[in-house]
């Protein structure tokens, strides 16, 4: 019977690039896998012809001689057996080589892996903390001390697993590789040993206070150092402060994430800080001074121009937040909030409605600008005969 078109087989155009090769194949190796398909010999050919395909076309040098001469190129004795050695597009056809091509393109999703190589000690898992604490802190930078529920090395087995006295046991199923190998018809496949996680070797005598982990459960009290000008959301890295590896790994790292809380009085944007100051009406009117707190818990007295508007701001330099990575401090920017007066007496709202009668032109420019926009506003539609008198 005729081979069929390799383009055929995996069902792509000539001009397909790797990726839709690779696409293909997967599609129809998972589609015809023996494991999915148990006892299906036409099922097994499909997959034999799919990986068949995949081999010639996948390679650049193979799918340029099959492009030219077709199933041709590949036949026993044909130029001396080819550039690819006797016999066909696998080589010596075994199972194993067919398996190489399998693991390239779906490595461990059926339980297959590198072969050879165990895995050496696991590090220890990352760990996090998150950490509250005030402006005035991360102003001024503060130790902290906090207990850290994490795991330890065993001490009594050193990490190992093993009973004192006793060690490690090299793994008679696996013969010590960390990997279990079978074939079924031409394809052979691995998988981490489940006798031994893949390690190995096995612990015989598992160490009592830790039973076999290696890894022992505790809370750690740790000192640690905030430095002055942290913002909010920013982490800390401690390397090797998280748990503990297995079978004497390496520790993991501890990561410190610092929250700040809101403050009553400031804000913060980078390092300068802002303050809303409520200024009364007729100190906002008349001019005067007023007293703004500074973070470090001083005090600065601010001159406030006659006339002031809320919204003004005003630049303390150099009364803002530290630098984390040094340099000035930042800038406190203070905004003035204009207070209208209220629970007035009625001598005072007699006051105010004298004050309105003897204002003239001038004395509220801002209002009288808006009064105008909107009196040209109103001015400019047509057909609004129920327009408001400015």
């Amino acid at each position: 019977m005729a081979k069929r078109d390799y383009y055929e087989v995996l069902g792509v155009e000539r001009a397909a690039d790797a990726a839709a090769l690779k696409s293909a194949y997967r599609k129809l190796a998972m589609q015809y896998h023996p494991d999915r398909n148990p006892g299906d010999a036409a099922a097994e050919a499909k997959f034999k012809e799919v990986g068949e395909a995949y081999a010639v076309l996948s390679d650049a040098q193979k799918r340029a001689a099959y492009d030219r001469m077709g199933h041709a190129a590949f036949e026993n004795g044909h130029g001396g057996g080819g550039p690819f050695g006797g016999g066909g597009p696998f080589g010596n056809g075994s199972a194993a080589d067919f398996a190489d091509i399998f693991e390239q393109v779906f490595g461990d999703a059926f339980g297959m892996g590198r072969r050879g190589g165990q895995r050496g000690p696991a590090r220890g898992a990352d760990m996090r903390y998150d950490l509250e604490i005030s402006m005035e802190e991360s102003f001024e930078g503060v130790s902290k001390t906090i207990r850290v529920p994490t795991t330890l090395q065993c001490s009594r087995c050193d990490g190992t697993g093993a009973e004192p006295g006793t060690g490690m046991e090299t793994c008679s199923p696996c013969g010590g590789s960390g990997r279990l190998r079978r074939t079924q018809g031409f394809f052979t496949m691995e998988q981490t040993c489940p006798h031994c996680g893949g390690r190995g070797q096995f612990v015989k005598t598992p160490c009592q206070d830790c039973d076999a982990t290696g890894r022992v459960r505790k809370t750690r009290t740790l000192n640690i150092d905030i430095p002055a000008g942290v913002e909010d959301g920013m982490r800390i890295r401690l390397a090797g402060e998280g748990e503990a590896g297995g079978r004497g790994g390496p520790r993991g790292d501890l990561y410190i994430f610092v929250s700040v809380r809101p403050h009553d009085l400031f804000e913060r944007d980078g390092p300068n800080l802002y303050c809303r100051a409520t200024v009364p009406m007729v100190t906002a009117a008349l001019g005067g001074s007023i007293c703004a707190p500074i973070i470090d818990g001083g005090r600065a007295e601010l001159k406030i121009p006659a006339g002031s508007q809320s919204g003004k701001r005003m630049r303390l330099k150099g009364k803002g937040m530290p630098r984390l990575r040094g340099g000035p401090r930042g800038d406190m920017i203070v905004e003035l909030f204009v207070e209208t007066p209220r629970n007035l007496s009625d001598r005072q709202k007699e006051l105010l409605r004298e004050f309105c009668e003897l204002s003239g032109g001038g004395c509220n420019p801002e209002s009288d600008s808006f009064v105008g926009k909107a009196k040209r506003f109103w001015d400019n539609l047509t057909g609004d005969d129920d327009r408001p008198n400015a």
